[in-house]
């Protein structure tokens, strides 16, 4: 059954994980919150701990931050890096913990076919799963379900022509989640969305955190141009006009992290392979062939 739920599972720690986590410029101050929010969810007696150190008693807002609803939004444009953070953040957390830590990603099967009461099954039976999971683990382990494109299962309610399957579907969602937040287990939930106002309210007000995503700015596509043609011989002056090539044209935008990473600096290497090395001239025609990704536009 957990096969028709769910794509393949990621056991962390992971030395590829690692590595992904560390290629996401400019996100250090998501990740950094992230996993701080995560800890403390993971595992609540940390934060009691810290405030009867430092308060001497555990104070009543920490008991009401330990309440909170283990469910993660990342949301924003598309090829930011969310599901690549959703993916990987976990990693920080094992090292630093010293456990292991299970991702699972819920799979697009589990939306179903549109057959009446099939999303609502599929989904009922994907947390009763991870519940199942939860309840299993061993003393410190953790557990992750991330839910891609979550706006295609938790599309608001409030949307007039939202078809009855579709309404079933996000009530499943919301239950499930609620199941999950009552076992008290150390599960957490990562949606992920390119649209957060297409979220439903009621699974926007039980996220304990949101998390939001934006386009690399000048310092940020430096970084990434920079480490990536590390060893190239390119100039500090020829890698900052890479720079101005990679933002706003006037096209309105600029390009994405996946636009870089996945797109222009694999074809610049295509471009010189096998008889030229990689110059200012081949990484610009490898950006003029690839123009930046347009936003994602929501209704």
């Amino acid at each position: 059954m957990s096969q028709d739920l769910f794509d393949d599972e990621l056991e962390l720690p992971d030395r590829s994980a690692q590595q992904r986590l560390d290629r996401l410029v400019g996100l250090d101050s998501v990740k950094a919150a992230l996993v701080a929010n995560a800890a403390v969810l993971l595992d609540p007696s940390a934060l009691r701990a810290w405030s009867s150190a430092a308060h001497g008693s555990v104070l009543p807002i920490v008991e009401t931050f330990a309440e909170r609803t283990p469910l993660f939004v990342l949301a924003g444009d598309v090829g930011t890096g969310k599901s690549t953070l959703a993916e990987t953040f976990a990693q920080q957390v094992a090292v630093d913990r010293d456990i292991n830590v299970s991702v699972l990603r819920l799979s697009l099967r589990s939306r179903g076919a549109g057959a009446v009461g099939e999303m609502t099954r599929l989904l009922g039976d994907a947390f009763d799963e991870v519940i199942r999971r939860g309840r299993g683990l061993r003393s410190g382990d953790a557990l992750v379900l991330i839910i891609d494109e979550a706006d295609a299962i938790a599309q608001s309610r409030e949307f007039g022509q939202m078809h009855h399957e579709d309404r079933a579907g996000v009530n499943a969602l919301i239950r499930g989640i609620d199941t999950l937040a009552a076992e008290r287990r150390p599960v957490l939930v990562v949606m992920c969305t390119n649209r957060l106002s297409a979220l439903d309210p009621a699974v926007r007000r039980r996220a304990a955190a949101a998390f939001e995503f934006t386009r690399p700015d000048d310092a940020h596509r430096l970084e990434v141009l920079s480490q990536a043609l590390a060893g190239c011989g390119l100039s500090s002056t020829e890698i900052e006009k890479l720079v101005d090539l990679t933002g706003d044209t006037g096209c309105g935008y600029g390009y994405t992290y996946s636009d870089l990473v996945h797109r222009v600096l694999p074809d610049a290497v295509l471009k010189a392979f096998p008889d030229r090395p990689i110059t200012i001239d081949v990484v610009a025609d490898a950006i003029a062939t690839n123009p930046p990704t347009p936003p994602f536009k929501s209704e």
